[in-house]
């Protein structure tokens, strides 16, 4: 069975990798700054948040706070399927929560469907590369045995992509969805969820593959 702590911990980095992911969403937006001003103080809030949340729970659950990156701890045999499933249910539940207090906490109403449209292709392909890089980047940390890098690693990746795709980088399909109920800066419509999970889980089997051939290649040397 799966130890209690680290379903608490995974519920608890998830839900405040979305408190500062929406905060910082409805906090760029009381600046009335330019937009590449908005976005680049978003990203750098983001970035921080997640390398802290990283710093507090990476003892205790290794800090996945990301559905496709516990798929790619199992398909590369370092967790398995159950208590994946677990953690899985334990980000689901601490990303709406993370979520409704951000809204909660800026005054905007506790859980509103957002209206932000983000579609196309150039944002399925940005989807696609920010997991994708996210994924392999924390499977080479975990294979090489660097996990001490991965708060200040994925800290800056995550930074990267939310300036570098047109999709702000989400990478995450509990982040996705969680967004859904924020009628903010940083929300995103139901209808665009499946577009964007559905390049998730494509930047995530690449990313696998990535890893495995680079294994590989490592062992034939």
């Amino acid at each position: 069975m799966i130890d209690r702590r680290t379903l608490l911990a995974e519920a608890i980095g998830t839900g405040i990798l979305l408190a500062v992911i929406v905060g910082s969403g409805f906090a760029v937006e009381q600046l009335r700054a330019a937009a590449a001003t908005q976005l680049f103080i978003h990203a750098v809030i983001v970035g921080l948040g997640l390398a802290v949340a990283i710093i507090m729970f990476l003892p205790v659950s290794g800090s996945q706070f990301n559905p496709v990156v516990t798929l790619a701890l199992v398909r590369r045999g370092h967790l398995g399927p159950r208590p994946a499933y677990q953690i899985v249910v334990a980000q689901i539940v601490g990303g709406f929560a993370g979520t409704l207090l951000a809204n909660m906490t800026f005054g905007s109403q506790i859980a509103a469907l957002s209206s932000t449209v983000r579609s196309g292709v150039g944002r399925f392909g940005g989807e696609v590369f920010a997991t994708f890089g996210l994924v392999l980047l924390i499977l080479i940390l975990v294979e090489t045995r660097r996990e001490s890098a991965m708060p200040a690693a994925v800290g800056v990746w995550v930074i990267t992509i939310i300036v570098a795709t047109v999709s702000t980088g989400f990478a995450n399909p509990v982040v996705t969805v969680s967004r859904v109920f924020t009628d903010s800066y940083t929300g995103i419509e139901p209808a665009s969820v499946p577009g964007f999970v559905v390049a998730q889980l494509m930047g995530t089997v690449l990313a696998i593959a990535a890893a495995s051939a680079l294994a590989q290649s490592k062992e034939s040397e």
